[in-house]
C-alpha cells in the first residue's frame, strides 16, 4: 500500500472520528431539549389538573350547600399560610432564653482541682543553672575530644566537669572562662562530671555561652515566669532536661531563653552566645 494511501486512510479515520464526536455532541443537545420540552407539557399538564380539581370541589361544596349539608372547614392552603406568619413569632419566643428560676441562679460550688504541686511540674524551674568560673582544664587522658575542667560554682570545692568541646573551642579560649552550668545533672555511669557547660550549638558550629560582664561564681541564672525550684540532682526517669532541652534557644538577638523568655543574672543582665541565633542551648 502506497504512502498516500496510508495518508488518505488516516485522513478518513480522522474525519470519521470527528464527525462521531460531533453526533455524540448533537444527540445529547437533543436529548436536553427533549427533555425539557416532556418536562414543560407534564407541568402545564399538572397545573391544568389541579385547576380542574380546584374547580370540581367547589362545585360540589355548592351542591352539599344547596341541599343542606353543613359544610366544615379544613385546614387548607389559607390556614397552612397562617400558620407560617405565625411560626416565626412562635420560634423566635422559643428562641428568647427563658427566665431563669431563682433556684438555678444559686450556682453549685464547683468541685476545685488540687493544686498542682511544684514537684510534678517539669520546665526550666527545675533546672539549677549558675555561673561559674573554670580554674583548671585539661584534655581527658582517655578520650581525646573531651576537657577535664574544674569549675569554680561558688562553693566550697570546684566541681569537676567534663566537655565535649575539644573540637569546638580552643583550650586556651576556655582557661579562666566564665560560664553559665548546669549544676544537677546526674553523673552519667562511669564518667566523673558534676555540672554541664551551657552551649549555644548548631550542626556547624558551637559556642560557649557568655555571662554578664560583672557576673561572678555562683551567681544565679533565673527565667522570668519560671520561680527557681531546682532540685538537688535530677531524677533521669523523669527526663527534666530532655523535656526542657527544644524550649532552650539563643533569639534574634542570640541572648538565651526558654519558651522566648531570657535566661538572665538578677540585676546584671542576660547570658547571650558570640553569634548563634534560633539555635538549641546545651
Amino acid at each position: 500500500m502506497s504512502q498516500s494511501a496510508v495518508t488518505k486512510l488516516i485522513h478518513n479515520a480522522e474525519r470519521a472520528e470527528k464527525c462521531l464526536e460531533e453526533l455524540k455532541i448533537k444527540l445529547a443537545e437533543v436529548k436536553k431539549i427533549k427533555v425539557e420540552e416532556v418536562y414543560s407539557v407534564l407541568s402545564q399538564e399538572n397545573e391544568t389538573l389541579l385547576k380542574k380539581i380546584e374547580e370540581a370541589k367547589a362545585e360540589l361544596i355548592k351542591l352539599e350547600t344547596l341541599h343542606g349539608k353543613k359544610q366544615y372547614s379544613l385546614p387548607g392552603k389559607s390556614l397552612s399560610n397562617q400558620v407560617q406568619a405565625q411560626d416565626p413569632v412562635k420560634q423566635s419566643d422559643k428562641d428568647e432564653p427563658a427566665p431563669k428560676k431563682e433556684k438555678d441562679t444559686v450556682k453549685k460550688p464547683k468541685d476545685k482541682k488540687p493544686p498542682v504541686k511544684s514537684d510534678d511540674i517539669i520546665d526550666i524551674r527545675k533546672l539549677d543553672l549558675r555561673i561559674g568560673k573554670i580554674i583548671d582544664i585539661n584534655k581527658h587522658p582517655d578520650a581525646d575530644s573531651l576537657y577535664v575542667e574544674k569549675i569554680d560554682c561558688g562553693e566550697d570545692n570546684p566541681r569537676t566537669v567534663v566537655s565535649g568541646l575539644v573540637n569546638h573551642v580552643p583550650i586556651d579560649e576556655m582557661r579562666d572562662r566564665i560560664v553559665m552550668v548546669l549544676c544537677n545533672l546526674k553523673p552519667m555511669r562511669g564518667v566523673t562530671s558534676e555540672a554541664m557547660v551551657m552551649c549555644a550549638s548548631s550542626p556547624e558550629k558551637v559556642e560557649v555561652l557568655i555571662p554578664p560582664s560583672d557576673a561572678v561564681p555562683g551567681d544565679l541564672v533565673s527565667c522570668e515566669g519560671f520561680p527557681r525550684e531546682p532540685e538537688p540532682q535530677l531524677n533521669p526517669k523523669k527526663k527534666i532536661f530532655e523535656t526542657c532541652a527544644p524550649d532552650l534557644k539563643t533569639n534574634d538577638a542570640a541572648i538565651a531563653c526558654y519558651k522566648d523568655n531570657p535566661l538572665v543574672v538578677p540585676g546584671k543582665g542576660p547570658v547571650r552566645a558570640p553569634t548563634l541565633k534560633g539555635v538549641n542551648v546545651k
